[in-house]
This record gives C-alpha cells, sequence and structure tokens, in this order.
C-alpha cells in the first residue's frame, strides 16, 4: 500500500536537502519517506539524526534481540513503513529472513525459541497504552539479558515506538524496502495485528 502523505512532501531543494538525498539513496538505495516529513522541520531533523546515530551505538543487547523487539514494537502499532524498512535492515545485517517474517505473528509460530519468545511479549508490553509490563517479566528477563541489556531493551522499544508513531500518523506505508527480501513483507492491519497472508 503506498504512502498517503498525510502533510505534504517537503521539497528537498537547496544543498542540505541534495544532501540528506544523496545520503539515502547511497545507503538505503532510494529516498526514505520520513525524510520528506521531517526536512520542513530542520532542528526537529537534526535533533532525530543526532539522537539516532547515538542509538545505532548501543550494544549491550544482542542485535538479533534488538530487531525482534523493534520489528514487534512497529507491529503492535500498526506501522508498515517501520516493519518493511526494519525486514530491510534485518535483511542487511544477515538474520534468518524466515525467523524476521514471523515476528508480527510470533505468538503463532513456533520458529521462536523462549528467550526471544520473553523479549518479543516484552517488546508489545510496553508497547500497550498503558503499558502492560509485570515485575515477572522483567525478572525473567534480567536473568536472560542482564541489568543493561534490559534497559536497552526498554530503551529501543520506546524509540521504535517513536519512529512508528510519527510515521504512522503521518500516513507512511510500506515503501518497498522489504522487496529485498525473499520471503514477502507479513501484513499488519490497523490495529496492529499481523494480516494473513
Amino acid at each position: 500500500m503506498p504512502s498517503t502523505f498525510r502533510i505534504p512532501k517537503a521539497d528537498l531543494g537547496g544543498p542540505r536537502g541534495r544532501l540528506y538525498q544523496a545520503y539515502s539513496r547511497r545507503t538505503f538505495g532510494q529516498v526514505a519517506d520520513p525524510l520528506y516529513m521531517m526536512f520542513h522541520h530542520p532542528q526537529v531533523m537534526k535533533a532525530i539524526f543526532k539522537f539516532e546515530g547515538r542509538v545505532a551505538k548501543w550494544d549491550a543487547l544482542d542485535p538479533t534481540l534488538k530487531s525482534y523487539a523493534q520489528m514487534a514494537s512497529s507491529a503492535a502499532i500498526g506501522c508498515s513503513w517501520c516493519l518493511d524498512f526494519g525486514y530491510y535492515m534485518a535483511h542487511n545485517d544477515g538474520l534468518d529472513e524466515a525467523k524476521v517474517r514471523e515476528v508480527p505473528r510470533w505468538r503463532e509460530s513456533e520458529v521462536f525459541d523462549a528467550r526471544e519468545r520473553r523479549v518479543l511479549e516484552y517488546a508489545e508490553a510496553v508497547t500497550a497504552t498503558p503499558p502492560t509490563v509485570t515485575d515477572e517479566m522483567v525478572a525473567t528477563l534480567l536473568d536472560d539479558l542482564g541489568t543493561k541489556a534490559v534497559v536497552e531493551l526498554t530503551e529501543i522499544v520506546a524509540v521504535e515506538n517513536l519512529r512508528s508513531r510519527f510515521n504512522s500518523a503521518l500516513g507512511l506505508a510500506s515503501q518497498g524496502f522489504s522487496d529485498v527480501c525473499e520471503l514477502p513483507l507479513a501484513g499488519v492491519t490497523g490495529n496492529g495485528e499481523a494480516a494473513t497472508s
């Protein structure tokens, strides 16, 4: 489904716009739709890019678990753009695409081990409004991952909420990033539930 932008796409003209376009095309193969939205407010864009650069350096949590958690949060919110991009990033990072594809429907899938399932459940619980995290969830994850990784897991899910809610609110939808993957993108309904494929 193509994006139906709720605010007009910004004109990415001028030296800064051309620089961002070139970076996006070089890094992702095309201009990422959120760039058109953020370019309307250079201070927001600059702050987000700086923040995302720092987020990318976090390394206490296993990258595979981090990817699953972010996609579970995106699916719970119903952000098809974020899932699409998440699949693309997982592909580039060499994750098991057959497993990645199952994230939106992890409860019905048999491909995840017990620890991965606990991470996915936690990501959904953090994303829920209001959050549905329990003491037992956190205690088990502390045993699984350690304190530093649980802090990072919680924060990366919060960051994904920021991304997914921004993109969904402004009408961004799947942009075709997942076309590089061998498996089709798992659909998401408007309420965040996995659609049948």
